[in-house]
């Protein structure tokens, strides 16, 4: 079985988190993506603590598109340092995760 990858970035913009959302389940980067409600982000950023509204987008992706999908955001992303990290599925469905790998293959 591939491996399965949860990747996330935040964004401060609702819009974008929704145009990266799409653009990377429409390049088939990711078999889908998760934006949760907006949250409140506290965090040092040029020697200032910062509070900024935030929406997390997580990634359903397999390991093999992972640096396809990091590059992807990052050209896209409005962030000098966009967050970005990756979970390792360590379970769940075969029927699941056999449709992530399903569909971010390559057609």
């Amino acid at each position: 079985m591939t491996d399965i990858v949860i990747a996330q970035t935040t964004i401060d913009d609702e819009g974008q988190a929704k145009e990266l959302a799409r653009g990377a389940v429409e390049s088939k980067l990711a078999a889908g993506a998760h934006i949760d409600a907006p949250f409140t982000a506290v965090y040092w950023w040029k020697s200032e603590i910062e509070t900024a509204k935030e929406w997390r987008i997580s990634y359903m992706t397999t390991a093999d598109r992972l640096p396809e999908l990091e590059a992807w955001v990052s050209e896209r992303h409005s962030y000098e340092v966009p967050q970005w990290v990756t979970l390792a599925v360590t379970g769940g469905s075969d029927a699941y995760l056999s449709w992530v790998v399903e569909e971010t293959t390559k057609r």
